[in-house]
C-alpha cells in the first residue's frame, strides 16, 4: 500500500521516460536520495513539467511504497529555482558538480537532514554571493567529504603530532593524513601541499575569507580533494561536470 508523503527536494537529474514522462533523481529532506516517475510531465497539457528541472528546490507530494525502487510523484511546487546560477556558466558548472557528488556518492533512501540543509545553503550562496564559484564549491566539497566519512585531516602532523604546520612544503598521505616538512620524507606522500594551499584549506574549513589567495590555489584544492575521494572510492572516476560544461 502506498503512503502519501509531503517533503522538500532538490532535483539532481532528469531523464525522459517513454512518450511523455520523466524520471527524476531527487535529494529529499526526509528520505535522502530517491528516484521518482513524473507521469505526463512532457505532455503539451502539463503545466508543471518545467518545474522539476535540475537544481530546483521543490515542495513535493509522492506516493511512496517501500517495495518499489521508483516512487510516483504526485505534485511539485517551486520553492526556489536559483536564477543567478543558471545565468552564468561558472556558477552552473560548480552547482551541477555539487549535484553530481550527491547523486553518485550518497546511498538511496538514507535520511541526512544535515546534508540536505547544507545543499540548500550552498545553492543559496552560489546563487546570491559574489564569491568565486570555485571557492564556494570548495567549501561544500570539504563539508561533503566529512559528511560521507572521508574527512581531510589538517589538524596536526600524523607522525610528530605537531600542530604548528609551518614550512615550505607539507605532505598528505590519503590513508594516514598530513605530515609536516620534517616528517614527510619518512612516509608515502600522495599529494604535496604548499603552505599557501594548506592555509587556504584551513580558511575553507573554518569558513573564513579567502580573498588573499590566488585562483590557482583554489583549483589545486579541488584537485586535491578529488584525488582524495578517488583514493577512498576507487569506482569514483572524477567529477564529470567539470569537463562537460566549459
Amino acid at each position: 500500500m502506498s503512503e502519501i508523503i509531503k517533503t522538500e527536494a532538490v532535483v539532481l537529474s532528469k531523464m525522459d521516460y517513454r512518450d511523455s514522462s520523466n524520471i527524476l533523481s531527487l535529494y529529499t529532506k526526509d528520505f535522502g536520495r530517491i528516484s521518482v516517475i513524473h507521469k505526463g510531465a512532457r505532455s503539451p497539457k502539463s503545466k508543471k513539467g518545467f518545474i522539476a528541472e535540475p537544481l530546483n528546490h521543490l515542495q513535493i507530494i509522492i506516493y511512496k511504497k517501500d517495495s518499489r525502487e521508483l516512487q510516483l510523484l504526485s505534485s511539485a511546487d517551486l520553492i526556489s529555482h536559483f536564477p543567478r546560477i543558471k545565468e552564468g556558466l561558472d556558477k552552473l558548472k560548480y552547482s551541477l558538480a555539487i549535484l553530481e557528488l550527491i547523486k553518485k556518492l550518497t546511498p538511496e533512501n538514507e535520511t541526512n537532514i544535515r546534508l540536505f540543509n547544507g545543499l540548500i545553503r550552498i545553492l543559496f550562496l552560489m546563487d546570491s554571493s559574489n564569491e568565486s564559484s570555485k571557492i564556494t564549491f570548495g567549501r561544500f566539497f570539504l563539508f561533503f567529504l566529512k559528511d560521507i566519512g572521508y574527512e581531510i585531516q589538517l589538524n596536526k602532523c600524523k607522525s610528530c603530532q605537531n600542530n604548528l604546520m609551518n614550512g615550505d612544503s607539507l605532505g598528505y598521505n590519503f590513508e594516514l593524513g598530513i605530515f609536516c616538512s620534517r616528517c614527510l620524507g619518512n612516509f608515502r606522500i600522495d599529494f604535496k601541499l604548499s603552505q599557501e594551499l594548506f592555509n587556504y584549506l584551513i580558511c575553507l574549513k573554518q569558513n573564513k575569507n579567502t580573498d588573499s589567495f590566488m585562483s590557482f590555489t583554489a583549483d589545486r584544492a579541488i584537485i586535491f580533494m578529488e584525488r582524495h575521494l578517488k583514493f577512498h572510492i576507487p569506482d569514483f572516476k572524477g567529477i564529470i561536470s567539470f569537463h562537460t560544461i566549459k
